[in-house]
């Protein structure tokens, strides 16, 4: 590589729905004009699964423009998909990729996994009987009533963690247990891992991609999920901790069990995706030395 810096880190973060796989082929390329080889990291959680496509819009290899891409379809959807397992994944594919010469560009919405690979980040405690207790009280009472606890003991962790997602409810509830809240996963003012590294965000405007989330959630439906899910079944996804519980994908499963017809499943999927997107917007809006972009283009953005 012949340009003037050594290999740096690059994040492109923002919500689903805003343009960041197609900004980060771009960017690779102005780096290769540069003189700059580059190479991408996946930091999206639903995309390391194989054989998980259409529900997370992860881009075809024929669309990669023959750059490399790393993280992707690395778990079976079986597999639980932790932050602890991806932060010396994605770590190492970065220190890889930098001892070739290239620059690392990270590229996702989940905002936890960017973080922990980004950021100087310490992993909360755990206590493994506290959490099969918890998850033996989800299974029989429900999360509506594990959540009503959390918003008595830790209403500020209640607020930011998903009511109707159990297995965050429980996290939440093992770590006030454990003297710690949910709400403490990023620090206000973090520090980065890597010196020198650059993290653009793409954003849109509230209506425009609220419609934008709408219609590819529809287009999910017709570009074939039901039989993409189909397929999973015999592969394990709905024993799967993680890939079960996806967007769209549980979603899918309720329908062909017969518990609920194909337009609610749309619908739930829609809103659900566009509260996903909320919720990716305040995480991200936490961050400093973001170099935000109106359009998922490289106008403006100065390059080394």
């Amino acid at each position: 590589m012949t340009g003037a810096t050594p290999p740096r880190l690059w994040a492109i973060v923002g919500a689903t729905g805003t343009g960041k796989s197609a900004l980060s082929l771009d960017l690779v390329e102005a780096l290769a004009a540069r003189g700059r080889a580059a190479e991408i990291v996946n930091a999206d959680a639903m995309q390391f699964y194989r054989g998980m496509d259409i529900g997370t819009a992860k881009l075809p290899v024929p669309e990669r423009r023959g750059i490399p891409h790393h993280l992707f379809d690395v778990l079976d959807p079986t597999e639980e998909a932790t932050v602890a397992w991806f932060q010396p994944a994605a770590r190492a594919c970065v220190a890889d990729i930098q001892a070739r010469g290239a620059d690392a560009i990270l590229v996702g919405g989940s905002g936890l996994y960017v973080s922990s690979a980004i950021f100087d980040f310490r992993f909360r405690p755990r206590d493994h009987a506290l959490r099969a207790a918890l998850e033996t009280e989800l299974e029989t009472l429900g999360v509506g009533a594990l959540f009503t606890r959390l918003q008595e003991l830790d209403p500020a962790a209640a607020a930011a963690v998903d009511a109707r997602n159990g297995r965050r409810v429980v996290r939440a509830l093992e770590l006030h247990a454990l003297g710690e809240s949910a709400t403490g996963a990023l620090p206000e003012e973090p520090t980065v891992w890597q010196p020198g590294t650059r993290i653009l965000g793409v954003r849109a405007e509230r209506a425009e991609l609220v419609e934008r989330l709408d219609r590819r959630v529809e287009g999910m439906w017709a570009d074939g999920l039901l039989d993409e899910v189909r397929g999973l079944i015999p592969r394990g996804i709905e024993r799967g901790p993680t890939a079960s519980r996806a967007i769209g994908y549980a979603q899918a499963l309720a329908q062909l069990a017969g518990r609920q017809p194909q337009a609610e499943a749309i619908a739930e999927t829609q809103a659900l995706t566009r509260r996903y997107a909320r919720r990716q917007v305040s995480w991200f809006k936490r961050y400093t030395d973001v170099e935000w972009l109106d359009a998922p283009e490289l106008t403006g953005v100065e390059l080394p």
